[in-house]
């Protein structure tokens, strides 16, 4: 029976269980929101991981990781464009830039990342194709799935956590009024301060997740820490107008309201 469903019923943890139970050589496609994942195993192990339209090749994974300046980058593309990733690796192998134990630790760190974005998705559908093993023209790993098993389970937590202390990315940031407050005096990572250079009432922290190309996951962790920081609060965008009270009653006589209550509690004692 093929290996096919919804994310509500089937969930990522199950699905890489049964992945390294069953020993899986193949592919599974999540169809999450608003982009579809890649995940290729070899006899239950990860062996690669391809996310929307992301580039996830070699050179670009190096560049992302810090790993080749912006001028060497610049040069692979330019000169070794039509390389396919394994003849990229030997080059660079055989140049003596990175020892293969580099190269496969930078492919299995950006793999590993891609997983775990994918414990995030509660909603999306997935299949698994057996006759779809890993692309034979990119670098394959050999990753065990517990300990990723594990660590995704970690980053599900953190997701619920950061969803409730922010629940919605159509807010907007505002520094907070702390009379003698300085960023300057401040540490923060190099993803918190390009956060805060788009801080402003006037831009979502959708709009800033989408101008420094951070996932929902990564802005929320980011906006948190700043949060916990005391450097900015969360306030509804300029301009948007704040949306209409939900009324509890049809009605806002109060003597109605009353009448109302005491007729469904007769109701429902009746019943």
């Amino acid at each position: 029976m093929a290996l096919r469903g919804n994310l509500r019923d089937f969930s990522i943890t199950q699905l890489l269980n049964l992945v390294n139970l069953a020993h899986k050589t193949g592919t599974l496609i999540v169809e999450g929101p608003g982009e579809t994942a890649h995940v290729s195993f070899l006899d239950g192990k990860l062996a690669y991981a391809q996310i929307g339209q992301e580039d996830g090749r070699l050179a670009n994974i190096l560049y992302k990781n810090k790993k080749l300046t912006a001028n060497q980058y610049a040069l692979i593309q330019r000169r070794a464009a039509n390389f396919t990733d394994k003849e990229l690796g030997l080059l660079l192998v055989n140049a003596g830039y990175f020892t293969q134990e580099d190269i496969l630790d930078n492919l299995q760190q950006y793999f590993t990342d891609i997983v775990h974005r994918l414990f995030t998705w509660v909603e999306g559908l997935f299949h698994f194709d057996s006759f779809a093993p890993p692309p034979a023209d990119r670098i394959n790993v050999r990753l065990s799935l517990e300990n990723l098993i594990i660590d995704g389970s970690r980053a599900l937590r953190e997701w619920e956590q950061l969803q409730d202390e922010i629940p919605s990315l159509e807010m907007a940031l505002k520094f907070a009024e702390r009379p003698g407050a300085n960023l300057r005096n401040v540490h923060l990572s190099v993803e918190e301060w390009r956060v805060v250079s788009f801080v402003n009432p006037k831009n979502s922290m959708q709009q800033i997740a989408n101008a420094v190309k951070m996932n929902d996951l990564e802005i929320r962790r980011t906006v948190y820490g700043l949060l916990q920081a005391g450097l900015v609060e969360i306030i509804r965008p300029e301009g948007v107008p704040v949306p209409p009270p939900v009324r509890v009653f049809p009605t806002e006589n109060k003597d109605e309201q009353k009448s109302l209550v005491n007729r469904l509690i007769k109701g429902i004692l009746r019943l």
